[in-house]
Formats: structure tokens, sequence, C-alpha cells
């Protein structure tokens, strides 16, 4: 029988606590962000755009029919009928705008988050998800707004198709017709994406400590679908405004973002500007758990992909 040397004994149980160290030290830092290592910018930028185009798609195709209800519930003025026919016009051509616009969201919102938790303190990283949740809808809103603008009208049956749309909105307003209601677009969607993004990276990171391990796709599901309820609820105001201004077309029954606020106040009640609640909370509840789970598994599998990077990182 051979003897083994103490000392050496003493190496291992050393070695062994700090790998365990390091490991631990690796899953904190993962939960916030700070590995100090550099931002692979255009690795981000990839990544994002093609888990983000991904989860825009399978999100929009799902829930369509109910975001055409709430389009719906939304413009009826004084107790209008609601037609629930057609609950799927205009997706084809709404597709080809979610793409590049989800697309360019979560691409310049991963690297933007990197950059910004690197240059904040640690205890304002709720700052940095909520700033680059606001950088990123701005950059997309260039081609969301038009996106919505044409869904819009042909969820109310105003045109039969896509191209029609944009061509006859363009030879009767003006190129500025694809951009109606931008204003109260970004004055809804910059404080959406925000609040939205802020709540569910932060809801993350809490779990994560609590639970000391990643999470996994049903609880990032079910993360996103708090995140997206919470922030549809509390936006609905902001976007029953902007569905007003984005349909009435050429019409003019509203001067701006005031102007209509006010009318709608005093023609149907303050109890207007929550029109369509439920259904926004139930669409962007469900969306938000699909569009998570779906982003957070293409990120994974995206990252599996880059093995000999993520060691060298």
């Amino acid at each position: 029988m051979s003897s083994k040397d103490p000392h050496t004994d003493s190496l291992d149980a050393l070695k062994l606590k700090m790998s365990a160290q390091r490991d631990s030290d690796k899953f904190f830092m993962s939960i916030s962000g700070r590995e100090k290592k550099p931002v692979d910018v255009f690795r981000a930028l990839y990544d994002g755009c093609i888990a983000g185009g991904v989860a825009g798609v399978v999100v929009e195709t799902a829930l369509y029919p109910i975001d055409t209800i709430k389009t719906r519930l939304q413009v009826a003025r004084g107790g209008g009928q609601i037609i629930l026919k057609g609950l799927y016009s205009g997706l084809a051509g709404n597709l080809a705008g979610v793409l590049p616009a989800s697309a360019i969201f979560v691409g310049v919102y991963e690297p933007t988050k990197q950059k910004l938790l690197r240059s904040f303190p640690e205890n304002l990283s709720a700052v940095a998800h909520f700033a680059a949740g606001a950088i990123a809808g701005a950059a997309s809103s260039l081609v969301r707004v038009p996106t919505e603008v044409v869904k819009q009208r042909m969820q109310m049956g105003q045109f039969k198709s896509a191209p029609a749309a944009v061509r006859l909105i363009v030879a009767n307003e003006g190129f500025k017709g694809l951009y109606a209601g931008y204003g109260s677009f970004l004055l809804r969607d910059l404080p959406f994406d925000a609040i939205q993004f802020c709540i569910y990276e932060q809801l993350r990171i809490g779990y994560k400590l609590a639970a000391k391990r990643d999470l996994n796709d049903p609880e990032n599901a079910m993360l996103g679908a708090f995140a997206g309820a919470i922030t549809g609820a509390v936006t609905t105001p902001l976007d029953v405004v902007k569905t007003r201004l984005m349909v009435q077309g050429s019409q003019n029954h509203y001067k701006g973002i005031y102007d209509c606020v006010s009318t709608i106040v005093k023609e149907e009640g303050t109890h207007a500007l929550f029109k369509g609640m439920g259904p926004r909370v139930l669409w962007i509840g469900i969306g938000g758990s699909i569009f998570f789970g779906v982003l957070e598994k293409t990120k994974q599998i995206l990252a599996q992909r880059h093995p000999k990077a993520e060691l060298h990182n």
C-alpha cells in the first residue's frame, strides 16, 4: 500500500477551492454583466439581430389577431361595433417590417447594454438597462413606425394589401404619411421599451441571485410575461393616442398629441384612454413570454456556435 504525501493533498485541496471560487465568481459576474472582458460589438450586434428577428416574427405571427382586436377597440368611437372578421389582415406585410425592426432593436440593445453596464456603477444597472432599451427603441423606430402605420390601417380594413397601402398613403398624404403619429409612437414606445426591458433584466438578476443558478426556458418566459403585462397596462393611454393619430389618415380629426388627448377626454371621457387595455395586456403579456423565451433560447443556441470565442474571452 502506498502512502500519499500530505503536502500533495493540501495542494489538491487548495486547487479545488480556487476552482470553486472561480466558478462562483463567474456565475455572479454573469448575473450583473460585470465580467472584465472586452465587448465584442460586432458579435453582439450579429447575434442580437438574429435573435431579435426570430423572436419578433414568432410573437407577431402567434398573437396578431389579439393585436387586431385591440386596435379596433381603440379606434371605435362612441360605442361603435367591433368587427371580428379579417383578424389576420396585413400580417404578411407586417412581418416584412417586424423582422428588420426587431433585428435592429435587439442588435442595438445588446451591445449598448453591455457597454453601459461596464460604464455605470453596479448599483445603477437598472439605469443601464433602461437607457439601452430607449436607445434601441429610437434606432428601430425608423422601421417600426411605417410598419405600424400600414398594419393598423389594414387592420381597420382601409387597404387590401401592404404594397397598395404604402402606394396610396404616399400618393394621398406624401411620404410623411408613413410616419403619421411618429411623435406619439416615440412617446409610447421609448418608455415602453425602456420599462419592459429594465423590468425584465432586473427580474432576471434578482431571480438568479435567489436561485443561485441560470434561468431555464420556462422561467425566462414567465419573467417576460410579467414584465410585458405590467408595461402594457401602464402605457395603454399612450397606445390609444398613438393608434388614433396613425389611423386618422388625411381626415386630421386630431391636430397632435395634446389635441388628441383633450378631444378624447372631452368627447368620450377619461376611460376612453384605457380602451383595449384587456387585449393589450393579454397580447403583450403572452407576447413577452414568447418573445423573451425565444430570444434567450436563440441567444443560447448562437452562443453554443461560438465556443472558441467564449474560451478566448
